[in-house]
C-alpha cells in the first residue's frame, strides 16, 4: 500500500535543523557555515546531515517523503505550514522554500538510488 502524500512528515526529516535538536555544536557551526538560498550549499548541507539518516529509513519512507515532495511541488504549496513555527539554526531566513524543497527533492531522489544500489550489492 502507497502511503499519502503529508506534509508534516518533512518536518521531521527536517528536525536535525532545528534548535529544538539536541545540543551539537560541530552540527550547529556547520549548518550557519552554509548559505541555504544557495542551491549548491544546500545541498552539501543535505549531504552531510540529512543524508545518513535518509538512507536509514526503509526503501517504502524514503518513497513516502519523495513522493510527498514531488506531490506537494507540482500544486501551489509555498511550504509555510512546514516552516512555521520551525526555529532552525540557519543564520539566514529561506528566501524560496519551494525551491529549499527542490533541492532537498534531488538529493532525497540521489540517496534513494544510492541506497538501494548499495543493497543490491
Amino acid at each position: 500500500m502507497k502511503l499519502l502524500p503529508k506534509l508534516s512528515i518533512l518536518r521531521s526529516l527536517l528536525f536535525t535543523y532545528n534548535i529544538e535538536n539536541t545540543d551539537d555544536p560541530e552540527r550547529e557551526r556547520l549548518i550557519v557555515s552554509k548559505n541555504i538560498n544557495d542551491d549548491r550549499e544546500l545541498a552539501e548541507l543535505f549531504d552531510q546531515l540529512t543524508k545518513p539518516e535518509f538512507i536509514s529509513y526503509k526503501a517504502k519512507e524514503r518513497l513516502w517523503h519523495i513522493d510527498t515532495l514531488k506531490h506537494f511541488l507540482k500544486t501551489d504549496e509555498n511550504f509555510d505550514s512546514t516552516f512555521y513555527l520551525f526555529d532552525t539554526y540557519f543564520d539566514v531566513e529561506i528566501i524560496d522554500q519551494r525551491q529549499f524543497m527542490k533541492i532537498l527533492l534531488e538529493c532525497l531522489m540521489r540517496y534513494h538510488v544510492e541506497a538501494t544500489e548499495s543493497k543490491s550489492t
